[in-house]
């Protein structure tokens, strides 16, 4: 079955060719494509899409208010920014509000790709940057880390690259493993740091 994925973009152009990129590509279908924020809250929870690909700077409600109202309403649609420019404070107030993680719309094709499967699939895309600021904030809310100790060396590995921002391609080529192999891992690192997400597993990760 396709990951099925749903646009909201303002930009006309931008929002046509990454949805026939999707529907051109095995694996993806665009079921809808919104350019205001209003328009995706009204149809989304209904549409129930797997993945949201959610521009920050809309006309009207913003991306990261729009994220915030749809994890209200439709908790299970994963949201993924699009955005111009590593914009930090943007970026990290999306997180909060309940994205998933962030893409930069002039990223490649295939990288694009990748991390929609990397979320589909339990990830969250995001810098190391972007990690750490997360760390700073659970530090300031006294969330209160799990030990990382029990993770084998292996994973400790993995979990590192995850910190940097690799994609799971990405992992397995620099550890040499199959892209299965790097979900298996990730699976055995979420069950045993008792996380559901990227973002919380490199947060206990760069607080051991």
């Amino acid at each position: 079955m396709p990951i099925t994925i749903s646009i909201v973009e303002d930009n006309d152009q931008l929002r046509g060719t990454l949805a026939r990129m999707l529907d051109r590509t095995e694996g993806f279908k665009c079921i809808s494509q919104f350019p205001t924020a209003e328009a995706a809250l009204e149809s989304l929870p209904k549409e129930c899409p797997e993945v949201v690909l959610m521009d920050i700077n809309l006309p009207g409600m913003n991306g990261v208010e729009c994220v915030r109202k749809l994890k209200q309403v439709a908790p299970k649609i994963q949201s993924v920014m699009l955005t111009a420019y590593e914009d930090t404070d943007n970026i990290f107030a999306a997180l909060a509000a309940g994205a998933t993680g962030y893409l930069l719309k002039r990223a490649p094709r295939a990288e694009l790709l990748d991390a929609i499967r990397d979320v589909h699939n339990g990830g969250s895309p995001m810098t190391a940057h972007i990690a750490r600021k997360v760390v700073l904030s659970f530090q300031k809310t006294g969330v209160s880390p799990q030990p990382t100790e029990n993770l084998s060396a292996r994973e400790q590995e993995v979990l590192d690259c995850l910190s940097k921002g690799f994609l799971y391609k990405e992992i397995a080529e620099k550890i040499g493993v199959s892209y299965e192999t790097v979900h298996t891992y990730i699976r055995r690192i979420y069950e045993k740091l008792q996380v559901r997400t990227r973002t919380e597993a490199v947060a206990k990760f760069l607080r051991r």
